[in-house]
């Protein structure tokens, strides 16, 4: 997928984003379980780019903590004041300066561009274009730049209101991302001047630049949700909304079964085999794959949890990270799992916390047991052997092993090692004395008389 030629990505994230409303950066605020900036850097990456630049202002180096997480070889380019996008791309020049063979110009707060179409507008400048620029087909292109063709090449990018009539009937618009020849890159960005009522360096007037030292520029096309971008809170809904239409319609073509699509949600790294039945109502938080036909029932939440083949999950079941289920292991309603391996074939049916633990293959746990794993200071280990048998309400204080076939009597607190195919029973003595409850209540119905004639 990728072009054998050498790649820039300079990544504009240095947007105040003040229409969030937010004390986090807008380029941080997660989409999909992801950050839009880590949206963007993934993009490019798989699109080839071997070099990223993350331009950012001087007051959010959080933004580049976060590149630098994601992608620890990037540079971090500091846009020092904000006079448009082509000085906030020249505040990587630096990274310009090494002359890649193609140069892509994103934007952190646009978070759906695929990888394909990076790599189109590549293929684009490997066809012989100095600029390549992205645009769409707007519904209501007012306020947007249009793009104006001639025989297939691009002429201009005229902002709306420079537009003439004719011009502002044009509903191909510019959707502000690019590529650039890197042998013509920083010249061209170079070049390009402030001369407008803003006084600032425009990205669009690269095409311009191009144009005037007889350069070719082409546009090439991506859909109108593709390229759009969050400035708001409203935005990111429905950039999230986007998002998750296309991924259920993925994993259904992918031969999973959703049966209500609309209430499902995903993360972007979510895996789902075929043969998959997803209910009604489940949120798959990040790190999450599901093997061959799992069922995962309704008003169930599974985070950085592997589902094995065949399992069966909830449903009101909750998966926190670390959770491995075998194949064909059972994990029934209001049931949390957290670090803990559930072996081939296991059953924790219903009303049970296991953390912390390692439960043996067609082993069974009964309702309402816990794993007491931790102590106010550390956590430690309960592993539950195969076929083995823990009975309703029972505590295992780990470290504690279960072995084998072991078995452990219904409201036992379990404190010790328990030997393979045993009985443990933890509880106190049962006493029963004859006619105390008859007495009881005769006594308490007496007090209570006598209350209410002293009142």
């Amino acid at each position: 997928m990728q072009p054998a030629r050498s790649c820039l990505a300079i990544v504009l994230a240095a947007g105040e984003g003040t229409r969030m409303k937010s004390r986090r950066p807008k380029v941080l605020h997660a989409l999909a379980g992801r950050s839009l900036l880590g949206h963007v850097l993934a993009s490019v990456s798989e699109a080839g780019a071997d070099d990223v630049a993350v331009v950012i202002s001087s007051e959010r180096p959080e933004v580049g903590e976060e590149a630098h997480r994601l992608v620890p070889h990037a540079q971090i380019a500091i846009q020092s004041e904000r006079r448009g996008t082509a000085h906030a791309a020249l505040a990587a020049k630096a990274a310009l300066a090494k002359a890649h063979d193609d140069v892509i110009i994103a934007f952190g707060d646009t978070p759906l561009v695929r990888p394909e179409t990076f790599v189109a507008l590549r293929d684009a400048l490997s066809g012989g274009a100095a600029v390549a620029v992205l645009g769409f087909e707007a519904k209501d292109p007012t306020g947007y730049g249009r793009l104006v063709e001639n025989d297939g090449h691009l002429e201009a990018i005229v902002e709306h209101k420079d537009a003439t009539p004719e011009q502002r009937a044009i509903n191909l618009c510019n959707a502000g991302l690019m590529a650039l020849s890197g042998g013509h890159a920083l010249s061209i960005l170079e070049a390009i001047g402030d001369d407008n009522a803003q006084r600032e360096f425009y990205l669009t007037d690269a095409v311009t630049v191009a144009r005037a030292r007889g350069l070719d520029a082409v546009v090439l096309r991506a859909s109108e949700s593709e390229v759009q971008g969050v400035n708001d809170r409203a935005q990111l809904a429905a950039a999230e909304a986007e998002f998750q239409r296309s991924k259920r319609v993925a994993v259904m073509l992918g031969g999973a079964t959703l049966i209500a699509p609309d209430t499902v949600f995903f993360s972007y790294d979510t895996v789902i085999g075929s043969d998959v039945v997803i209910e009604p109502n489940v949120v798959f938080a990040p790190g999450v794959q599901v093997a061959d036909g799992a069922v995962i029932h309704a008003f169930s939440h599974l985070e950085g949890a592997r589902i094995g083949a065949d399992a069966n999950i909830g449903p009101f079941a909750r998966l926190r990270p670390g959770t491995r289920l075998a194949e064909k292991a059972k994990v029934g309603n209001f049931v949390e799992v957290k670090a803990a391996d559930i072996g081939p074939g296991a059953k924790v049916n219903h009303l049970t916390y296991i953390g912390d633990a390692s439960v043996g293959a067609a082993a069974n746990i009964g309702a309402g047991t816990i794993t007491c794993n931790y102590d106010g200071f550390n956590k430690a280990k309960t592993t539950i052997g195969a076929n083995a048998f823990v009975g309703s309400n029972s505590s295992l204080v780990a470290p504690v092993t279960i072995g084998e076939g072991a078995y452990i009597g219904s409201g036992s607190v379990i404190t010790r090692d328990v030997a393979p195919d045993a009985l443990a029973i933890g509880r106190g003595k049962q006493v029963e004395k004859e006619g105390w409850a008859k007495a009881f209540r005769a006594v308490a119905a007496a007090r209570k008389g006598a209350k209410k004639a002293a009142e």
